[in-house]
This record gives C-alpha cells, structure tokens and sequence, in this order.
C-alpha cells in the first residue's frame, strides 16, 4: 500500500484501543489479525492462532462459528449473538457483526467485530429481588398482546402443577415467569430454588439431591437445562421421574428453539417431552417494544420508592432511542442500562440524552448508520474491499466525529473520554480533515 508507513502508529492506536474486539481470518480459518481488545475477550495471544484454524481453538463447531460461516456462505452477518468457551475454559458471549472481505470478487477471508456482552448474560435479571419482594404475575410488565399470553399460559400451568418448559433468550424474563409461576402455586416464597445449568453440571444434580433429603414441597427452576452435557440431561430425568408428580413443581428452560437444540444434540429428546407438557414461549423484547417504556415506569417507580429519588421520566428523544434500539440483551440490558444511568444522577428527574452512558449512545448510533449504509465503510461501489489503511482512516473518522458530535464540538471534553491530549486529537482532527 502506498504511503502505509506513516499511519502505521494510527492502525496501532485503533487496534489497541479500540472497544470492540477485531478478528479476522484467511480462507483457511488462521487468524491474520487479533486486536487487543479480543485479547481481553477470549484470553488468547497472536501468536497462539496465527498458525491454528479457529476451530481448533474454541469449543464450538464449525456452523457456529460466525467467521467460519460467513466463510462458507461469503455472505455478512450483522448483530449476531455467539456463546462460546475461551481459552481459560470460561463461557463468553459477544455480539458480532462480521463481514467477507473480496479482492477483486474472489473471497480472501472474513473480519469480525465482536463487543463483548458476557457480564450482561451472566447476571441474573431479578430487578425486585433487590428489594426484597416476591416477584408475583401482576409485578411483571406485560402491556403486550404476547406477554399477556405469556402470563396467562403460565398461570394455568401454576394451577394444574404439571412441568413447564420456558423457551426464550437470555434477559426475556424466563427467572421472572418462573417465580411468578412458584408465588402462584405456593405460599411459600423460600421454597423457590434456582438450579443454574451454567455452573458445574455434576452441581446441579447434587444440589437437587440435597434439597430433596429436607423433605419440603419445592418449586426447582432448572436453569437453561441446554447448558447441560446429554449425559447429565439424562441422569438428572431418571431423578426427575422418581419423584412424586404432585409434591414438586418442576421449570425448565431453553435459551433458543427446542426443536433445533435436539437436532444439534442440546438436549436430549425425552427430558425435552417431559418438560414440555407445557411450554411456554417468552418473546424478545424487540418484538414487544410496546413493554419498553411501561418497563422504565415501573422501573423508576421502584427506584424512588427504594432510595427516595427524584428520576421520573425518560425525555421525548430518549423515548425514541429506546423505541429504535434492538435490544440484543433483551429485559436483562435494559434494566442494566437503567441502573448505569440513575446512578449517576443526582437532583435530575428527566433522563435526557447527555445522561445516558456513552457505550449506549454509540451503540445507537452505530445501529443507525447499519440500518441505512449496512456495508458499515467496507465495500466500495461494486463490492470492492477498502483496503484495511483506508478502512481503518474512515473508521478513525467516524469515531473521532461521533465523539465529538457528542460534545457538541468542545475539544477539551471529547479528548478527554478518547483518553488523548487536547494537542493529540487536534492533530488527528487536521489529518483526518487533509484525507
């Protein structure tokens, strides 16, 4: 490339600080880029991919890889969510947006975007408990015609005490519909037990084993039993059937499609038939929207009741930006996102835009520019690969502007959340504007 040399200390910058992960691979799966940022995620180094195809190196198969698809298919995948194992064994999940790259029409390999949302998927979406309330069915937010539908199927099944499978991603609320179901059936909120399938396996069973030795009348939520091995699928049925069908109320749930989970040997055939006397579907939050803004409400109302604040109201625009959102983390990103925002208020009573965390504002953003130049700067007229030098100038300027739209224009602000001198981003200000 001409000329590469003096950006050189550009392309360094971006990739190391950059906030989201960049990965990229030849046609063969070997990795050619790896920014610090993946580091970070997935734990490994350069070194340790450069000569290994990504399938060697993580716990997935090959059609679950996103790079290893678009591969395959040549074509992009925008907003996808992965759940993964790293190097340390640790499951991550990320949200990622990856794209072929073309050299004069022939397919040279794929780069990928991934943002990081494992700490989102790994808290449990209990808003209520923290306040040490019950959660009932009439504490649920459901103003959708589907969630409605949602709580009345799950109070027949608290009624006839059959097994229940929940069905939904992570953060629909399927904990919230669980609990629900237990506060329905039973007068006691302490006989409610969680089972998560994402810690160790052989604990689920052990867990079990011993809260059936207290001889009390309990409700188990077996948590995303998919997250289980087929093996302990199987062993924790043969318990299951054991017990007497009355005594217990028995949940399970699902993170995706049933029906594809056993086709991908998720889950096994006969636990899946006896959950799913009754199954229950828990749709995403962007395909119910009209439960967004009744969420916040309720939200802010426990929050004033709790620590007496004065947050109220979400402002118009802000409104709009939550309506327009897709919500990859459903229920369970927006109340994190809610509890970010208030806690950084004081004496306000209107969430206005410039009180939203920035990570959220960009991700709005970059959604936006996604929706209406879904090529995101990589593909030219005829679908010609950017090369990466040109790629990463126009990418560095559509942060920096960004960055700098959000503080209406004042250097001082805007270099200091990009973590540079005032100097560095004039600097780049003039050499982006010399482009």
């Amino acid at each position: 490339m001409k000329n590469s040399e003096p950006l050189l200390p550009f392309y360094e910058f971006i990739t190391t600080n950059v906030t989201v992960g960049i990965h990229a691979v030849d046609l063969s799966g070997k990795t050619i880029i790896y920014n610090t940022k993946m580091k970070e995620i997935e734990g490994f180094h350069f070194d340790e991919l450069a000569d290994r195809s990504v399938i060697e190196m993580f716990s997935f198969r090959q059609h679950e890889s996103t790079l290893m698809r678009v591969l395959q298919t040549g074509k992009k995948e925008i907003n996808v969510k992965q759940t993964y194992w790293n190097k340390n064994g640790h499951e991550i999940t990320t949200i990622n947006d990856t794209f072929p790259l073309y050299v004069e029409n022939k397919l040279i390999g794929a780069i990928e975007f991934a943002r990081d949302i494992t700490s989102l998927e790994k808290l449990v979406y209990q808003p209520l408990r923290r306040y040490g309330e019950p959660i009932t069915f009439d504490m649920i937010t459901a103003v959708s015609e589907s969630m409605r539908q949602v709580i009345a199927n799950a109070k027949k099944a608290s009624a006839v005490k059959l097994p229940v499978l929940l069905i939904g991603e992570s953060g629909t609320g399927k904990d919230l519909v669980a609990e629900g179901i237990h506060h329905a059936a039973s007068t006691d909120p302490e006989a409610f037990v969680t089972l998560v399938s994402r810690h160790s396996a052989q604990s689920v069973l052990d867990k079990l084993q011993k809260h059936l030795q207290d001889d009390k009348t309990y409700t188990f939520f077996f948590e995303r039993i998919d997250f289980l091995s087929l093996d302990i699928q199987e062993q924790l049925l043969e318990v299951l059937q054991s017990l007497p069908q009355s005594k217990y109320m028995l949940i399970g749930s699902v993170g995706s499609d049933p029906i594809t989970l056993i086709a991908e040997k998720k889950l096994s055939k006969s636990l899946y038939y006896f959950f799913a006397t009754m199954a229950i579907s828990i749709p995403n939050l962007t395909d119910r929207k009209e439960d967004i803004l009744p969420f916040v409400d309720d939200y802010f109302n426990r929050h004033q009741e709790r620590f007496a604040s004065n947050v109220a109201e979400l402002s118009p625009d802000v409104q709009d930006l939550f309506l327009q959102y897709d919500w990859p983390g459903n229920l369970k990103e927006l109340e994190l996102l809610l509890d970010e925002t208030v806690s950084f208020m004081t004496t306000e009573s209107t969430v206005t835009s410039d009180l939203l965390p920035m990570h959220f504002r960009f991700k709005v953003q970059q959604q936006d520019v996604s929706n209406h130049e879904p090529e995101f700067f990589m593909f030219q007229q005829q679908n010609d690969v950017m090369p990466l030098d040109a790629y990463l100038r126009e990418a560095e300027s559509y942060y920096v502007q960004n960055v700098l739209n959000l503080y209406e224009g004042n250097i001082t602000k805007a270099a200091s959340a990009l973590g540079m001198s005032r100097q560095n981003l004039q600097y780049r200000i003039r050499k982006i504007k010399n482009q």
